[in-house]
């Protein structure tokens, strides 16, 4: 097929008008659409395809890409198909993925202009999916356009499965088309995500899978499956914990397990001060405006008095033992007239200082 090879800096892609029929039968969609004359369901990556297997796990658990929202954005591209006249029906290029790399031929020597080969297996579409979707639906109604149509699409090949997921995120990074909590769950995957962005994200996740985190399976994260009661959004829990690792430049095992064995011995010692409150739904100890400002204690306990590690649970449950005589005022009913604030922030931020006074424990500075 003809292909213009770009080359930008260390990267060489390529742009293909490729005609319509062709690309259809050379993709492979990792989202199911529906149309009102049938399913168009998504393929199973094969065996040992890590990328698409990564690619289906992550687009499976975004509510963006859930069937009821894809369905009507396929058929929202669809009319636009029907009713587009003189407009082109898709201006913006298609982002395709395959690991192989393909061969191109230049026309002349030097020429950026040639022929390249298609990969033996189908593409993945890392951008265009409800587009390409929606194509499908139409051609199967209007089959005489096919030969007329043709899709501009980019093309990376002979990557790593990294490069995919940086490129997914790249995309999908605003706000009204990713969620954040996914962008937490990357942060593991991308190359460019800074230390402690990845520091955070893996204490976050010990604290959600660990056994001995008291916040297991607590967490309220994308594709979650426990039954129990949610205490807190994982990007409000990771907002927290980047605050107290900002600017840590390892995001290694040993830091990892350092500062989330502080978070877990913190939170035990909490359950032990605050008694039947914690947990309770008639107190508000373990709901998120609380939950936020105990992570900013335990990041001022930490810069006093973490070590040693031995005992920690103990001594930090003895100095948190004045808590005990806040109770009524985490009471639920009457809550926010007892900490009256402007907002979240605000009330998040006299919590902590009010809980930090309580046991006599000094802000760190920078938190």
């Amino acid at each position: 097929m003809l292909a213009t090879r770009v080359s930008q800096k260390e990267s060489v892609f390529y742009f293909v008008a490729y005609p319509a029929a062709e690309l259809l039968k050379s993709v492979r969609f990792t989202t199911r659409f529906d149309a009102e004359e049938g399913r168009l369901a998504a393929t199973v990556p094969a065996a040992g395809d890590e990328i698409g297997a990564f690619i289906a796990k992550v687009e499976h658990s975004e509510k963006a890409f859930q069937r009821s929202l894809a369905k009507t954005k396929v058929a929202q591209i669809r009319n636009f198909y029907e009713t587009c006249g003189a407009q082109p029906m898709i201006p913006g290029t298609v982002l395709l993925f395959t690991p192989e790399r393909l061969r191109f031929t230049p026309a002349t020597t030097d020429s950026p202009n040639g022929s390249l080969t298609a990969p033996e297996r189908d593409y993945l579409v890392i951008d265009g999916q409800h587009r390409l979707a929606a194509l499908h639906f139409h051609l199967r109604k209007h089959p005489e356009e096919a030969a007329a149509v043709h899709v501009p699409c980019v093309i990376f090949d002979g990557r790593n499965e990294d490069f995919a997921a940086e490129m997914f995120v790249i995309i999908n990074s605003t706000p009204t088309r990713i969620n954040k909590s996914h962008l937490i769950d990357l942060y593991e995957r991308v190359a460019f995500a800074d230390p402690d962005k990845k520091l955070a994200a893996r204490i976050v996740d010990r604290l959600y899978r660990d056994g001995d985190s008291p916040l297991r399976y607590r967490i309220n994260r994308l594709g979650g499956r426990s039954g129990k009661e949610k205490w807190i959004l994982q990007a409000e829990l990771f907002n927290e914990v980047h605050r107290w690792v900002k600017g840590e430049k390892s995001a290694a095992q040993d830091e990892v397990a350092a500062r989330y064995e502080v978070l877990r011995d913190f939170l035990k010692a909490c359950a032990v001060a605050w008694g039947e409150a914690w947990g309770s739904d008639a107190h508000m100890v373990t709901k998120p405006v609380t939950l936020k400002a105990l992570i900013r204690v335990a990041a001022d306990l930490a810069a006093a008095n973490a070590d040693p590690a031995d005992g920690r649970v103990r001594r930090w449950s003895e100095r948190l033992a004045p808590w005990a005589d806040r109770l009524h005022d985490f009471r639920a009913e009457g809550f926010y007239e007892r900490f009256p604030a402007k907002g979240q922030i605000e009330r998040v931020q006299r919590i902590h200082k009010e809980l930090d006074a309580a046991i006599g424990v000094a802000k760190r500075r920078g938190g």
